[in-house]
């Protein structure tokens, strides 16, 4: 069994915890169930069903640390994870940095588990792949795709009283359907914390619909233009950027929100007036544990407030050091849009390019926050409200801080993840002005 009652997981906590001699102990205990199948060449490939489940004990003496971990629950396995982490605390050199363990924390639960979700079957995975590759196979055309579902719980404890159990649910979903001369590319995404929520025949329908409509593309030449960036081509640079919304980063100048001469960008306006984005552990549509990987309660925080940087995160020690009040990290982002869809984005755009989605996504200077990537599985020209045909993909190089700053309309908000970000995102569709392409790849 690796999703633990509450009682139980307490008490395998409570255990370790008694067990220590250090002069603190921290200990977390967290399970999950993942079913999942994959399917390529309008064939399944592999399904499967993987149970885990660990105990990571830190302690310290002084301000030495040592972490150990086990996967075993009987009570000499506890006692033995506990003297390992002990062992290794008095080799390890003081931590110069070193905080002590979190003082007692109060937690509000957060709408994280889904009983549908938690309840996927294998009949119900087969199901998604075979709506997927039956009209593949159909239209010949070729998918290749892979969901997942999980169920998960997290338990943390403290020697100082601190303790907190939560249950989680979610589904991830992709699927890249190509044309069967290879010329086309069309792809979709989806994660949701409630699986009722999943029609896997439209997002098939959207992924074979540009496939076909890929082919043949036509170079057009890099330079500047404005963009549709649908919600999966903006999320992977707008998480990104929200690395750099770490106050230590600002104030060593060590990020795009530094200042010249020292200090922070915090109160000061750097965006659009319509940019909004906050994190909030108990958004209805993008709920996540709260607390953070150090045991710190997660608040509602408004993070940019209509183009002011209201919010920078401060470490346990940084806050220290600097006098300030250290709260958990967010886990989850929420930016604020508007009501309509990609498709009415577009038919609001005279000329344009329509960029599906985003890949390969490297930092060229954190100072600027300039990344550089390439477009993929889908990449079309707009003139006149209508998709007129597919162009060739695009390198880029752009700064989401820039093109945060070239907004001319943002769309209704989705559900996403970044590729380069476990956040859970909700982000729209934006329309962007002046966005920079660099060059031309032949990759579809």
């Amino acid at each position: 069994m690796t999703i633990y009652s509450e009682q139980d997981a307490k008490a395998i906590l409570d255990k370790a915890i008694k067990a220590s001699v250090a002069d603190e102990c921290s200990a977390t205990l967290g399970g999950s169930d993942e079913g999942n199948i994959r399917y390529a060449l309008n064939s399944v490939s592999t399904s499967g069903f993987v149970s885990d489940c660990n105990l990571a004990v830190e302690v310290a003496f002084g301000k030495r640390t040592g972490t150990a971990t086990t996967n075993r629950f009987d009570d000499a396995s506890i006692r033995e994870v506990v003297r390992r982490a002990e062992e290794l605390a008095k080799l390890a050199p003081e931590n110069p940095e070193f905080m002590p363990a979190i003082d007692k924390q109060s937690y509000r639960a957060s709408a994280t588990f889904n009983d549908k979700t938690a309840a996927v079957t294998p009949d119900y995975r087969a199901s998604v792949a075979a709506a997927c590759i039956e009209p593949c196979r159909k239209d010949k055309l070729t998918a290749a795709g892979f969901f997942t579902d999980s169920r998960d719980f997290m338990a943390t404890a403290n020697s100082k009283g601190n303790f907190g159990y939560q249950k989680s649910s979610d589904m991830d979903f992709t699927c890249t359907v190509r044309t069967d001369d290879g010329k086309g590319s069309g792809w979709v995404a989806r994660n949701l914390g409630d699986v009722g929520q999943f029609d896997v025949g439209s997002d098939i329908r959207t992924a074979m619909d540009k496939a076909r409509r890929s082919v043949d593309a036509r170079a057009l030449e890099p330079g500047k233009y404005t963009v549709i960036m649908e919600p999966a081509a903006t999320a992977g640079l707008i998480s990104f950027m929200m690395f750099n919304f770490d106050a230590r980063q600002a104030d060593e100048g060590r990020s795009f929100l530094s200042k010249k001469g020292g200090g922070n960008n915090l109160g000061d306006t750097l965006f659009d007036a319509r940019v909004t984005m906050l994190a909030d552990p108990w958004d209805a549509q993008a709920a996540v544990l709260p607390w953070d990987q150090s045991g710190l309660a997660r608040e509602r925080t408004t993070i940019i407030d209509k183009g002011k940087i209201n919010y920078l995160h401060y470490s346990r020690y940084w806050a220290h050091k600097q006098g300030k009040q250290a709260t958990g990290q967010p886990g989850n982002l929420i930016m604020a849009g508007g009501d309509k869809s990609t498709a009415e984005l577009v038919k609001g755009t005279r000329k344009g390019v329509l960029v599906t989605r985003t890949w390969y996504i490297r930092m060229v200077d954190p100072q600027t926050v300039l990344l550089t990537g390439l477009t993929r599985d889908g990449t079309f020209y707009i003139e006149d409200g209508e998709i007129k045909y597919p162009i060739k993909n695009f390198r880029f190089n752009e700064s989401p801080a820039i093109m945060l700053n070239n907004i001319e309309e943002l769309g209704k908000p989705v559900r996403v993840k970044g590729d380069e970000s476990s956040f859970v995102m909700m982000v729209p569709p934006m329309k962007i002005r002046d966005f920079t392409f660099t060059s031309l790849s032949d990759a579809v």
